[in-house]
């Protein structure tokens, strides 16, 4: 089994009196290691699994349990159990409410609620858990740990591999079925939540602005122009944007600026959390080598990968890309600890590339370097 970073984090929170909130989207890999943990002799559960209840909130008879209850019948429905999964917990109605509840009536259990929405489960947990959880989120496997599973050289050959099929784990874990996964993933699971909201009544117009912003990763988008692809107006766009994005499917990019004439000030990039699902959505799994849009999706690769090495390894920045009106352009910027580091990425490690020079003169004392295969490993482990 591949060890997945997260694992040592949560297992250093178990028992200190908090609930662990665990969000990401479906099909990460969120209740593998949680039940990895339940058969970690002595970490989590003990081998037996003896001292664990799992209950599912997407089955109906657990979101019933749940609509009227009371600390007295909680203490009974769990007895004896020192832990306790509650999994999509977003299903539940008022979950923040009642996980606050099992927090301060049961401060001998130790609870742990699994989310694919945070528009639903964090809004709800936030105020009443505030000062009593402990929240992680969780993506699909990462470069960093599928080198620390078969090593650095193995997974730098595997990169082309990567940029086409991405790293969601049942996808990693099935060489030969790689495309039928993607579909089943992009067709279903990815947007159950997204789809299940009230509010989403044209699923086919969801799917067409994805499908826009597929080929769009690297650029500027503009919501009045996607609004003119999709049938949809500026408003809508932005809400379905939002959507996508807690529901860990994409990401947004700003631009960077301190306030400095011919600076783009306002503009957006938008990336997927998955090379493989933004190809299956535009059904394009050629080989890098007869790519157009390698460069493109080189550059997304490497953006989701660093925001989850960022996330993993605790790593507090800002995120940004840098680019004047006159179209001098950074791929990424990170800014924090009063320091700026500039990337340009390259899938063509043979390729020249300097700073540009306007940024070097605003900004004294940033560092550039340019990221191609040749020295991922600096910029993603």
């Amino acid at each position: 089994m591949i060890q997945r970073i997260l694992e040592q984090t949560i297992t250093e929170r178990l028992g200190k009196g908090k609930t662990i909130i665990l969000m990401g989207a479906r099909q990460v890999g969120k209740t593998t290691l949680l039940k990895g943990l339940c058969k970690s002799a002595g970490s989590f559960a003990g081998s037996s699994g003896e001292d664990l209840l799992w209950l599912n909130g997407d089955e109906q008879d657990v979101q019933a349990l749940f609509e009227n209850i009371s600390s007295s019948r909680l203490k009974h429905i769990f007895g004896k159990k020192r832990y306790v999964v509650l999994d999509e917990a977003q299903r539940i109605k008022d979950i923040g409410i009642k996980l606050k509840l099992i927090t301060d009536e049961m401060p001998d259990v130790q609870l742990i609620a699994t989310g694919s929405s945070s528009f639903d489960l964090a809004n709800q947990v936030n105020e009443p858990l505030t000062g009593r959880k402990w929240e992680y989120r969780m993506y699909p496997l990462s470069f960093a740990e599928m080198v620390m599973h078969h090593g650095l050289l193995e997974e730098k050959r595997l990169i082309p591999h990567r940029l086409v099929y991405g790293y969601y784990p049942e996808v990693v874990n099935n060489p030969g079925d790689e495309k039928e996964l993607l579909k089943q993933l992009s067709d279903s699971y990815l947007f159950k939540d997204i789809l299940m909201w009230e509010q989403i009544k044209k699923p086919e117009k969801l799917i067409k602005l994805l499908q826009a912003l597929a080929m769009q990763i690297g650029s500027q988008v503009s919501y009045s122009e996607l609004g003119q692809l999709c049938g949809l107006d500026s408003k809508t766009i932005a809400r379905y944007i939002v959507l996508l994005e807690q529901c860990f499917v994409i990401f947004r990019l700003g631009s960077f600026s301190r306030n400095l004439r011919n600076e783009l000030k306002f503009s957006k990039k938008i990336y997927f959390y998955d090379t493989g699902i933004r190809n299956a959505l535009i059904a394009n799994f050629s080989l890098p080598e007869l790519r157009k849009d390698i460069g493109q999706l080189w550059e997304n690769f490497l953006v989701s990968e660093r925001k989850k090495k960022l996330e993993y390894d605790h790593i507090w920045k800002n995120t940004w890309f840098w680019r004047t009106v006159s179209q001098q352009e950074i791929d990424y910027l990170e800014d924090g600890d009063e320091t700026l580091n500039a990337f340009e990425f390259k899938w063509n490690a043979t390729a020249k590339h300097k700073a540009p020079k306007t940024f070097l003169e605003r900004y004294p004392g940033s560092s550039f370097k340019v990221i191609s295969p040749e020295n991922v490993e600096e910029f993603l482990c």
